[in-house]
């Protein structure tokens, strides 16, 4: 039976606390506690419970003071989001240590009392590369036990992704299995994750409240940090609105590709950045897509509906341009539409053993192949467009210097144009940039901070950079920032595409740098001007002894570009060159690579 406040001498915090106590007795410990308060009768019923209450809250184990926030991030979200949780945190009077997973001592998990755990999901599945080791560890046979522990998770993840916040996932279960007690439930974000993750944040300042020891409340709506007078007002909520300088196309007449070489201005915005950090951009969708969009529902473009909780509104047709992301089905997105379709055809695609074909209807369609291919007579577009999630931002690495170009942010962005199914196809923002944006236009921007992907704080250091295409954006933003520094490290690029008379990015520039010493060597693979395909990892092999040796002397390697195919290679590649050049088996060879990581030498931005 339960101690009512209402039906009993106590307050409500001696209630609480009899509750908690009562229930954990065995029938020895009852007998005992009942002699002891007939005892202490004669000093009085109040001394006695005023005795017991003090004997209950010193029983009661106190929650650590103590946090531990670690992240696993790939673009920089991940790191973000936790250091915005230690902020609150320590506004509570929280003692937070913020780490990353690469930098954080496994063997200590053990003495943590509570963790929070904020990690994006990589590829298909897979932790980001910050998190690899810590992964691992976790799921090997030399995890600790850790029943003493209290957690919880924030997952990153896009549900276009077949494996949607697959990492975050798995830590969950994982520090349940080894005995975690999870404080607050696990919340899954999708790219548009902004409102789910200040619930989750909210969530842990409540949960660790009422496990208060002093009981007062932790208070979920912690008020912001102070903004510094260095720091800008924009950011990813907060868009800033970037003139365009300039956009040209990099490629020579005759190339199957375009690339847009776009420099905006960051004048009066106070936005920061370091090379290495990617901006983003909120793009708008087609408008003769929208227009097919609308004609085929029998809408009305100009009917008004609400877009979000605020309640804000909007037409239709500029929705659809600037809000909601049209052109990416998802699994859920599919459901939803299920229960709004009168087609039965849209339903037994959920059927259990169709799960190939579900995923291949997926593949490269859009929400017009969507209500095309299916029936949706009769639903309203305030019903339809409610199923949708708000577009996402694109993140392009940033291809300039700050000390180079003050005041100015460059990029290097491939134009995406394919056919599919019977349509013609396009990146949304890539298409846009090229065909619809012009100087003196604006684009809303923030900077995204990636601190897993920087030059070495020692500028004699050498380093070694990867990058095939519009890959090799960052790349001429370290030798931006070098050149202005006045770095000393040797530096060598390995660059590549399809043809050297056409496809050749900032040529004049590498060449530049070549011959002032910025750039001490580069190699370069054309794929197309040989009978036989060559990529930068054949460069590589090529100069396996040349490139072990600067791996010996402490450079370190970048890589960016296609996560898909060309990081893989170029990871099988540096394994082959460890093996061949230094003796090592495939087992040392990986130990060596992952080694390199968890020691910031082994650096990627892959996508």
């Amino acid at each position: 039976m339960e101690l009512q406040v209402s039906n009993s001498p106590f307050s409500q915090e001696q209630a609480e606390l009899l509750n908690r106590l009562l229930p954990t007795l065995n029938d020895h410990q009852r007998i005992w506690l009942s002699g002891y308060l007939i005892a202490l009768q004669g000093a009085g019923a109040h001394t006695a419970a005023a005795n017991l209450v003090q004997a209950v809250a010193a029983a009661e184990p106190a929650i650590s003071k103590e946090v531990t926030v670690l992240y696993g991030s790939q673009t920089g979200n991940s790191h973000n989001l936790a250091g915005k949780l230690s902020k609150k945190l320590e506004e509570q009077s929280f003692q937070v240590t913020l780490a990353s997973m690469s930098d954080f001592k496994p063997n200590t998990l053990k003495k943590i009392e509570n963790l929070f755990i904020v990690v994006s999901t990589h590829g298909e599945g897979e932790p980001p590369d910050s998190a690899i080791a810590f992964y691992e560890f976790l799921h090997s046979k030399r995890a600790p036990k850790l029943e003493g522990l209290r957690y919880s998770v924030l997952a990153l993840g896009d549900t276009s992704y077949e494996f949607f916040c697959q990492t975050g996932k798995d830590f969950d279960k994982r520090l349940e299995e080894l005995g975690g007690e999870r404080i607050s439930p696990r919340v899954d974000c999708d790219v548009d994750f902004d409102e789910s993750a200040a619930e989750w944040m909210g969530n842990v300042l409540e949960a660790l409240g009422k496990l208060s020891a002093s009981g007062a409340s932790v208070s979920s709506t912690a008020p912001a940090a102070a903004v510094s007078g260095t720091e800008s007002e924009y950011s990813r909520s907060n868009p800033f609105s970037a003139e365009v300088l300039e956009n040209l196309n990099l490629n020579g007449r005759g190339s199957d590709r375009e690339t847009r070489h776009i420099e905006l201005s960051l004048e009066g915005s106070n936005l920061q950045y370091e090379p290495g950090d990617s901006l983003g951009i909120y793009p708008e969708n087609h408008p003769q897509l929208v227009e097919e969009l609308i004609a085929a529902m029998g809408w009305n473009g100009e009917e008004t509906i609400t877009v979000n909780k605020n309640g804000e509104q909007r037409t239709l047709r500029d929705a659809l341009r600037r809000y909601y992301e049209i052109t990416v089905l998802t699994k859920p997105l599919l459901e939803q539409a299920a229960q709004l379709s009168t087609s039965g055809e849209l339903k037994q695609l959920f059927k259990a053993g169709r799960e190939q074909e579900l995923r291949a209807y997926l593949a490269e369609r859009d929400l017009l192949d969507l209500v095309t291919d299916f029936s949706f007579a009769g639903v309203s577009a305030s019903q339809f467009v409610s199923i949708l999630r708000k577009i996402p931002a694109r993140l392009y690495s940033i291809a300039s210097s700050p000390k180079a170009y003050p005041d100015e942010v460059h990029l290097t962005v491939r134009t995406v144009r394919y056919e599919a199914h019977g349509r013609n196809r396009y990146g949304v923002c890539s298409v846009q940039l090229a065909e619809r944006v012009e100087p003196g236009d604006t684009l809303p921007v923030f900077v995204q901070h990636n601190s897993s992907f920087k030059l070495p704080e020692n500028p004699d250091t050498p380093i070694i950079m990867i990058g095939p295409g519009t890959g090799v954006a960052p790349f001429r933003a370290f030798l931006g920032e070098r050149e202005e520094t006045g770095a000393e490290g040797k530096s060598w690029l390995f660059y590549g595409d399809q043809h050297f008379s056409t496809d050749f990015l900032y040529q004049v520039e590498w060449q530049r740098w070549l011959k002032d010493g910025v750039l001490t060597r580069m190699d370069v693979a054309f794929s197309r001007d040989t009978d036989k395909k060559v990529y930068v990892q054949h460069r590589m092999l090529e100069k396996s002894k040349e490139l072990y040796k600067w791996l010996q002397e402490g450079a370190v390697v970048y890589v960016c570009g296609d996560e898909k195919k060309m990081a893989h290679d170029v990871h099988a590649a540096l394994a082959a060159i460890l093996e061949q050049e230094g003796g090592l088996s495939p087992e040392e060879a990986a130990e060596y690579l992952t080694r390199m990581q968890q020691e910031k030498r082994y650096q990627r931005d892959v996508y």
